[in-house]
């Protein structure tokens, strides 16, 4: 039996989902599972559940749990990781010390304080998985859900393991691609590349027609142009359709969510997804309805049509040599030629039996790489923050993150990161007995006179030239 190890498989219905894809597809009847958490509250119901299912679809499975990671990993043949370093109480903090400062966000997971707090919680967690691969089982393959992507990505770009971050914002893209251009999803070519969560389709077609034209005309259609006015006037604007949707990408720019005006005119509409805190508020609804019953009893154990996500798919090339094509975040070393070589991309990647096959996309338009590079310049900040510990790493990040850049003041930025690591202290541990330097105020009196200091010549010309206007 091929072996897959999950950590993080306390998310049950993610964990599940995937799960059943796998259960689902012939090439994978035999695997067994073994589903790890640090306990067995929720990894028991699926375990319970799953055994349902083989039981009842006759199929040749087998799933185990367990709390330690090490017994998890010995002989994987594949590693999904999916965990969340401090759950909802974490997430809670993550959302609500930034929207006291005035940084409001509607997600916090992939960028801005929300995002970057998580990757500080995460990062040292996935290296310590990585480190056990590369003694437990070296040729196995990482399939990494946890977020934020692009910076877990880059910090296992760092190790000796093979890894491949998997996300669905492409294919959700593309329905709403299909539905507003009445094209049927199978039938448009394309190709996406950028970074995760801020993708450029580059390529979009159908029988050799481009599509742009009618996508653009369809989003100067009022009717049309409301369900992503985000996405919408990046498009309009930068001329490329990008893989996410308002409630995203609004946090990764510094226009839309910048005062109580642009919130009004863009996010402000609930059905839409764009609304303060709706990640949070969404989870700590499930958490709080769950918590006390087993989301699985009512689950229906007849094996479901595969679901959107790439895992199964991916398995199932690599085992079968079937090829499968897909969008996935490595190391990018030369896949975008216009990135940093030690970023994580996103683009195209052919699974068969040789492995994952990178294809070289060239360059990206210069407007389309210039805007990924405003959201990399915090993701490599927040990677050496998260593996050294310096907490100024940390500061520097947040100061750069587009949307917060656009709310406060580096003093305040400052405050707000030292207010969060004394929160989120215990989730952590990196940064113990560390934290930013203070900055003083300095008061300016009324009257203060300025120091006999040099004058810099640009402003004595100016001085000058306002002598003379006198």
């Amino acid at each position: 039996m091929r072996r897959i190890a999950i950590i993080g498989a306390g998310s049950i219905v993610f964990c599940k989902t995937l799960m059943l894809d796998i259960m689902a597809t012939k090439a994978l009847e035999e695997t067994e599972f073994v589903l790890m958490a640090p306990s067995t509250n929720k990894t028991s119901q699926v375990q319970s559940f799953m055994n349902k299912v083989i039981q009842e679809n006759g199929l040749k499975s087998r799933v185990s749990i367990t709390t330690d990671r090490r017994e998890a990993l010995t002989g994987a043949d594949y590693v999904i990781c999916s965990f969340q370093v401090g759950g909802v109480s974490a997430f809670e903090m993550d959302y609500k010390i930034p929207l006291k400062y005035g940084v409001d966000q509607c997600i916090g997971d992939t960028l801005g304080p929300g995002g970057i707090f998580r990757a500080l919680r995460s990062i040292p967690v996935i290296l310590d998985v990585a480190k056990d691969m590369e003694e437990l089982c070296p040729d196995a393959l990482l399939l990494n859900y946890v977020n934020p992507m692009a910076m877990i990505c880059w910090a296992l770009g760092e190790t000796n393991i093979k890894f491949v971050g998997l996300c669905h914002g492409v294919q959700t893209t593309l329905d709403l691609i299909s539905g507003y251009t009445e094209v049927p999803k199978t039938e448009i070519d394309y190709v996406s590349a950028g970074i995760n969560h801020m993708g450029w389709f580059l390529k979009l077609e159908h029988e050799g027609q481009d599509l742009y034209p009618l996508l653009r005309e369809k989003f100067e259609q009022p009717e049309f142009y409301v369900n992503e006015k985000v996405r919408g006037e990046v498009f309009r604007h930068f001329g490329y359709f990008m893989t996410e949707s308002t409630g995203h990408l609004s946090e990764y720019v510094p226009w839309f969510r910048k005062n109580d005006k642009a919130l009004d005119l863009y996010c402000d509409e609930p059905s839409f997804g764009g609304e303060s805190g709706a990640y949070f508020n969404w989870c700590n609804y499930v958490a709080d309805k769950y918590s006390q019953t087993n989301i699985l009893d009512d689950e229906p154990t007849a094996l479901p049509q595969r679901s959107v996500e790439y895992c199964a798919y991916i398995l199932e090339a690599l085992e079968t040599g079937k090829p499968f094509k897909f969008n996935g975040n490595v190391r990018n070393d030369g896949m975008i030629a216009n990135l940093p070589q030690e970023c994580c991309a996103e683009g195209p990647i052919f699974a068969d039996r040789n492995g994952l096959n990178r294809v070289l996309v060239g360059d990206l338009p210069a407007q389309c790489m210039a805007l990924n590079l405003t959201n990399i310049n915090v993701q490599r900040l927040a990677v050496l923050a998260a593996k050294t510990g310096d907490p100024e790493y940390v500061v520097h990040a947040c100061a750069l993150d587009p949307l917060t850049s656009a709310v406060l003041s580096l003093k305040e930025i400052r405050e707000m990161v030292t207010e969060m690591l004394e929160a989120e202290q215990q989730w952590l541990p990196q940064f113990a007995g560390r934290k930013p330097r203070a900055t003083p105020t300095i008061p300016i009196p009324q009257d203060v006179q300025r120091a006999e200091v040099p004058i810099d010549p640009a402003l004595a010309i100016f001085s000058r030239f306002g002598e003379l206007a006198k």
